[in-house]
């Protein structure tokens, strides 16, 4: 490849469709919804409320980008090029989900989930910002900053159960 080939190659892989990104986030909120729901009646009982909450806010969230990659109005705004986020490949890789076995402590519960949230806030952040007004972005900038107040929440209980032994 010539140096403007390799150029224009690489600025086509810095962009994605809204398309593909909605793609990805049905995805993860769809695996968090199911990675949560699965852990509600292994995790101690301290925590199990969280969860249920962390399940049931995943499929809220599961919800919202279903419809929105539904609605007929926004056909021509998803098919839209925007720069992939610098927080893409986190985001995109906490797809993925660990083994936290039958008894996962509180502890690697709740990092697991504090990561998850910040993955979120982070990449719905950097959507809303590179993303035409409309429905989309408001929706992004809308999760944007309902995951930082879901990650402050979950810093606040991290240091009440890891730090100060209990709620």
């Amino acid at each position: 490849m010539s140096e403007g080939q390799s150029s224009s190659y690489e600025k086509l892989q810095s962009k994605k469709s809204l398309e593909e990104i909605l793609e990805v986030a049905i995805a993860f909120e769809r695996t968090a919804r199911d990675f949560y729901t699965d852990l509600i009646p292994k995790v101690s009982k301290q925590i199990r409320y969280l969860v249920e909450e962390l399940a049931d806010e995943e499929q809220r969230h599961f919800d919202l980008f279903s419809e929105l990659k539904a609605r007929p109005d926004i056909d021509e705004q998803i098919k839209t090029m925007v720069d992939t986020p610098a927080s893409d490949k986190r985001f995109s890789d906490a797809v993925h989900l660990p083994n936290l076995g039958e008894q996962p402590d509180d502890q690697a519960v709740l990092q697991y989930a504090l990561g998850r949230e910040h993955a979120a806030m982070e990449q719905y952040r950097a959507l809303a910002k590179s993303t035409s007004e409309g429905p989309i972005k408001e929706l992004f900038t809308f999760l944007a900053n309902e995951e930082t107040l879901h990650k402050n929440q979950l810093e606040k209980l991290y240091y009440e159960i890891i730090h100060s032994g209990g709620v």
